[in-house]
Order: structure tokens, then sequence, then C-alpha cells
């Protein structure tokens, strides 16, 4: 499924981690999980990436990451509020020092007009900075290719908080 291309971003993003001993979490819902399976495709990762959460349904997100579930009510699991929750969540639920979090419309079918297919919301958080978001409109060129340009926005998210 990762090109070479996803796996030499993944190798070179971990190492630019370790070298600052850094560590990773994942929270992901429209990937389920892919950030993490990247990360994990490249030997010695387990020395950066330190856990992942899939948190598809709104109860995960609740559970698992501390999401309110009235942010997710007010705003919907596809927003920028509950992308940053997610991330701030997933620190408080880790030893990371960075967490990414990824929250969207994947599709084929679930997108309307306010939040259409290909409309993905990402945030970061690191330990002791506030936390910092992105949104992307992928368009629908599919499912697949979808959740692909999320872990590739994901990685470039992780690499923005090592500055």
């Amino acid at each position: 499924m990762f090109s070479d291309d996803d796996r030499e971003a993944a190798r070179r993003l971990l190492a630019d981690f370790a070298i600052r001993k850094l560590k990773i979490a994942t929270a992901e819902s429209c990937t389920g999980g892919l950030v993490a399976a990247l990360l994990t495709e490249i030997p010695g990762s387990s020395a950066t990436l330190e856990r992942g959460f899939v948190t598809y349904s709104n109860e995960a997100k609740s559970e698992m990451l501390g999401v309110p579930p009235e942010l997710i009510a007010a705003h919907g699991a596809v927003s920028e509020p509950v992308a940053r929750a997610m991330a701030e969540g997933a620190l408080t639920a880790s030893r990371a020092d960075v967490a990414v979090s990824i929250t969207g419309v994947a599709g084929p079918d679930g997108g309307t007009e306010a939040k259409p297919v290909g409309l993905v919301h990402f945030a970061a958080a690191r330990r002791g900075r506030p936390s910092v978001h992105v949104e992307k409109r992928f368009g629908d060129p599919g499912r697949r290719e979808i959740r692909l340009h999320s872990v590739a926005t994901a990685l470039e998210l992780l690499r923005r908080m090592l500055d």
C-alpha cells in the first residue's frame, strides 16, 4: 500500500524524532491506523512510536482520548475542535511528546454539503506548546487516495512539530 517515497519520508521523520529523543502518538479516525502502520514499516520505529489510537467511533474518541461528547455533538467529529481535542487527548493518554490526529470523511458515503467527501481535519500537539490545526479538502479521488493523502499530511504536520 505504501510507496518507497512514503517509507523514506517515514524513515527520515523517525530519525529526526529519535535524534531529539521525542516520542510520537497517533490518534486516527478515517485513516484507521495507517499512519502508525507506515511508521512501523520502518525497522527500529519502536524507539520513537510510543502508541497509536484508532478511534473510529465517536465513543472511542471520548473513551480513549477524552474528547467531550458535547464537543462532538456541537461541532461534529469532523471538525477543528475535535481534531485538536484528539491530539491533546492522545498526549494525555500516552507517554509521547508529540501527537497527531486525523478525522475526516473518506467516502464514498458520509459527505454533506458542509462536510464533503475529502474534508479532513488534522491536529498536532506537543507537550508545553499550543496545538496546531490543518484542514485539507482533497476532493473525491476515492477512499484509498484520501486516506493516503491524509497519511502524507500527518507526516508533514509531525515534521512541523520538530521546530
